[in-house]
């Protein structure tokens, strides 16, 4: 049996693989575009899967696909064809989307790539010969029926970011903060040494500084949500342009209250065609919510990385669990690998956005912005990125982490910060001589303090009492 067989398009003959379930459109794409070798993410497809099954159902209940136009199909049919969709979005054809990223930008080479496979796999479904040139389930005709790249895609994008965060990254980001707020109940009565510019300051609780960390993550959470609510608007409907052309008044609507009860996700119709087909903006806002999202994680896992640091000669008021050896040459060295892990991919994050940012605002003129492929991929590459590094993070580094009170105790009255607490004593002037004077003589602001003899034994010991410090105003 030969490895290819002839298929045509509006452009001619072109050779496929024999088996494949794509056709003529695909193939040219494959052979257009030898790129980057990344495909678009498993979960584009699946929502692009989604996407056609609204669209279907949509075109089924206002009767165009069973109506007196060109081909209709048979309610056998369009079961078929429901069911290639539904195969689509579970991801059980996922092999059969080759398509390089960087393509056309509209993605018109991938749409047409999802409408062949869902024609040849639903022509199977009912029995037909999916390789035959003539197409019952025609790709054009009835699985892209009312619907245009330039809306279907975007359109596709949206449910994809919507559906990740959802599903993927406000859990993980959910279980980040109870692991920290857990983490902080439990060190609530550890006293530390606060920093300031890398130097001391006055004393905290290292419960507190947790609390912090995981009030940082609850807003990500809140961000998270935020960015999947710029993509609720979907751009379905407006086909070409924005106008609306080849459609039924009610199919805009119809597909995105299939989406939203499918999905349980509440997308609705854009408010406006032309802006929803013109602009991108609402992934650019999605991805900059990601962005700060991205940058909070990245100073907490540094932060991390700084009070894991030691053992011996760092701060090390924090053990993190060993996860794997630190040094090919040094021996017993451990690294903080998943502070760095998720500095790395934060970081990345970061960069992404300048992608997302360039895209938007040059990526298209008039009524169409042609940067969608990478937008979509970086997108969800940003969903993938900030979501998996908080479930490792969690399960190898935060649930593990122990808190070394005795390095955080010694640390406090040493600290010439100490002095703050009797501004109100001795004033400014003479507490920042003392620390001086402290630190010149090696001495601790206590005992410098009382060599003095200028403040009550008493009173020194209620300005200097280190938990005191921690709640003033309790």
């Amino acid at each position: 049996m030969s490895q290819f067989r002839t298929e045509k398009d509006s452009m001619g003959e072109v050779q496929v693989p024999a088996n494949a379930y794509y056709s003529a459109q695909t193939q040219r794409a494959v052979e257009n575009f030898p790129i980057s070798g990344w495909t678009l993410p498993p979960a584009l497809i699946h929502a692009m899967g989604w996407v056609k099954y609204a669209c279907a159902i949509a075109n089924r209940d206002l009767g165009k696909l069973t109506g007196t136009g060109k081909n209709p199909l048979s309610d056998d049919q369009v079961k078929a064809l429901l069911n290639a969709c539904i195969e689509v979005r579970e991801g059980k054809l996922d092999g059969e989307f080759p398509i390089d990223v960087f393509q056309t930008g509209s993605g018109t080479s991938s749409n047409m790539n999802v409408n062949e496979v869902i024609s040849n796999r639903a022509i199977e479904i009912i029995g037909g010969d999916r390789l035959a040139v003539a197409k019952p389930i025609h790709p054009n005709d009835h699985v892209n029926m009312g619907q245009s790249t330039n809306d279907t895609f975007p359109t596709a994008i949206h449910v994809a970011a919507a559906m990740q965060i959802k599903s993927s990254l406000i859990p993980a980001l959910e279980k980040l903060h109870a692991s920290l707020k857990k983490k902080a109940e439990a060190w609530d009565k550890i006293i530390k040494i606060g920093r300031t510019h890398l130097m001391d300051a006055t004393p905290l609780r290292l419960g507190q500084e947790f609390g912090g960390f995981a009030r940082q993550v609850e807003l990500s959470i809140k961000r998270a949500k935020i960015a999947m609510e710029s993509v609720l608007e979907l751009p379905v409907g407006g086909t070409a342009v924005g106008t609306g052309i080849n459609t039924h008044p009610q199919f805009s609507e119809k597909v995105c209250a299939a989406l939203a009860e499918g999905l349980d996700i509440p997308f609705i119709e854009a408010v406006d065609h032309f802006e929803a087909a013109a602009n991108r903006d609402g992934l650019v806002q999605c991805h900059s919510e990601l962005k700060t999202i991205a940058t909070t994680l990245f100073n907490f896992a540094n932060n991390i990385r700084w009070l894991g640091s030691g053992p011996r000669c760092g701060f090390y008021e924090v053990a993190l669990p060993s996860r794997q050896p630190g040094s090919s040459i040094m021996p017993g060295k451990v690294n903080p690998v998943m502070s760095e892990s998720m500095m790395q991919a934060t970081a990345k994050v970061v960069g992404n956005d300048g992608c997302m940012a360039l895209s938007g605002a040059a990526g298209g003129n008039f009524q169409l912005n042609i940067m969608m492929p990478v937008m979509g991929h970086t997108v969800l590459e940003s969903i993938h990125l900030l979501a998996n590094s908080c479930d490792a993070f969690v399960e190898f580094c935060v649930e593990g982490m122990e808190a070394n009170e005795e390095q955080c105790n010694a640390a406090v009255e040493q600290s010439l910060s100490m002095c703050t607490s009797l501004n109100p004593l001795i004033g400014y002037d003479k507490a920042a001589k003392m620390a001086k004077d402290a630190f010149a003589s090696g001495k601790t602001i206590r005992e410098l303090a009382e060599e003095q003899g200028e403040i009550e034994p008493e009173a020194l010991k209620d300005a200097l009492d280190p938990w005191k410090m921690t709640y003033p105003h309790e």
